[in-house]
């Protein structure tokens, strides 16, 4: 018998431990290593490697080291620092785009500027390199108006305006304070609509859908409050099934696919359009170069397929021709538990209870920001939990995620109380 294939999963938050319960469903039963890891997914008797996810000589070096077969990358940071290039120098195959490719991230004019070009629809925008530019630009704006650094800020970069001051402020924040360092500042049109998340695998040549999602950006219920990672998914999402999921990423993804391959950086990995569904249309809020985080621990948990072969076919040229993954009927709601302080800042070190009392057949409890310290399991960031609930409703699924979470208790956790209350609206069950 040949021995069984290695994957170093790079990462360790909710989306990676996600990736890794799906890889460990394979039936190709491969050896799984995470780098960095963290708790939960240590729990799941997964190796840990102590480097960091940033780290792309040391991620490199324990790729060789280790002889990995696949190394599947999580965070955009790596991306964006070419880690797959990095591999590739060393003969190891990666899942995810090359530097080029994940400029569509680390870049949103750069990925403007492209939309643009090849007709994807989008906000229209305008890029500032400097304050006094951008103010002079403000006083003739129409509000609500989005500023958005250009550069990486894990989901925190998005500053919805709804006045002229509040914009300036917005500046100063971006400008002066740099609290996402040195950047330009892209402003946007304010997209009124209802948003969707829709991840495709890429293989270079063609762009496959996997099946939609919809997340919650804002910290507090209605959507109040400053823009986090993410504090909630659910899929699927009522009105866009597998044929609209097909008709958005031909529109939306397959002409930025074929624009990377005619410049000579064919893109392969995971392409993530957020979308506005608005009066006249889908249009594109951002693109992200990786899988989603929560989306993926509301998608994968419902994948039938084989992960670590749509993985591997997405890192040849031509590889997904033909391939339609399957889909469970399922529905799965994820409600993200987060510490105190959280997004500004982060409560690391408080004592999390209640994990043993959750039914696991029904809830699937992803680690994000999470700790061993003392025996005990202690918080270690600010996303700090993923709580995924599996029903054949979203109220079904949406009830066994909340009574899960209510049972898990941590010093100032805090949680949104909306996730998929809009999906059982619409379905009625």
């Amino acid at each position: 018998m040949s021995a069984a294939r290695k994957v170093l999963v790079v990462g360790g938050g909710g989306r990676e431990h996600a990736i890794v319960r799906a890889l460990l469903r394979s039936p190709q039963n491969p050896e799984v290593i995470a780098a960095p890891g963290n708790a939960g997914i240590a729990s799941d008797r997964i190796r840990c490697v102590e480097v960091s996810a940033e780290d792309v000589d040391a991620i490199v070096r324990v790729a060789a080291d280790e002889h990995i077969d696949l190394v599947v990358v999580g965070p955009e940071a790596p991306l964006v620092d070419g880690v797959i290039d990095a591999l590739a120098t060393e003969g190891i195959a990666g899942f995810g785009p090359t530097a080029a490719g994940a400029r569509l991230e680390g870049s949103k004019a750069f990925a403007k500027a492209l939309m643009q070009e090849v007709g994807v629809p989008t906000a229209s925008h305008a890029l500032f390199r400097t304050r006094e530019e951008a103010e002079a630009h403000l006083a003739r704006a129409e509000y609500p108006l989005v500023l958005k650094a250009d550069v990486l800020a894990a989901g925190k970069g998005v500053i919805i305006c709804e006045t002229e001051a509040e914009a300036l402020a917005a500046l100063k924040t971006f400008f002066d304070d740099q609290r996402f360092g040195a950047t330009e500042v892209v402003l946007e049109e304010f997209l009124e609509g209802e948003e969707l998340s829709l991840l495709a695998l890429c293989d270079g040549e063609q762009a496959i859908p996997l099946a939609p999602a919809q997340d919650y950006k804002r910290i507090g219920e209605g959507d109040q409050g400053p823009n986090t990672g993410g504090m909630g998914s659910y899929s699927p999402v009522p009105g866009f099934d597998n044929g609209h999921a097909k008709a958005l990423a031909h529109a939306v993804h397959q002409p930025v696919i074929d624009e990377m391959r005619r410049r000579g950086a064919p893109y392969h990995g995971v392409l993530y359009a957020g979308l506005m569904i608005t009066e006249a249309g889908p249009k594109v809020l951002e693109f992200n170069c990786r899988f989603g985080d929560p989306e993926t621990q509301a998608v994968l948990p419902r994948l039938r397929s084989d992960l670590l072969d749509l993985l591997d076919r997405s890192t040849r040229l031509g590889g997904l021709e033909g391939v339609a993954p399957d889909w469970s009927p399922d529905w799965a709601v994820t409600v993200v538990l987060a510490s105190r302080g959280y997004p500004e800042s982060s409560s690391k070190g408080d004592e999390i209870a209640g994990l043993r009392s959750i039914d696991s057949l029904d809830t699937e409890i992803f680690h994000a920001g999470t700790a061993e310290s003392g025996g005990k399991l202690v918080t270690a960031g600010g996303r700090v939990l993923n709580v995924t609930g599996i029903g054949s409703s979203p109220s079904e699924a949406r009830e066994r995620a909340y009574d899960a979470a209510e049972k898990i208790q941590f010093d100032g956790k805090q949680m949104r109380r909306d996730i998929a209350a809009r999906a059982v609206e619409r379905v009625g069950v």
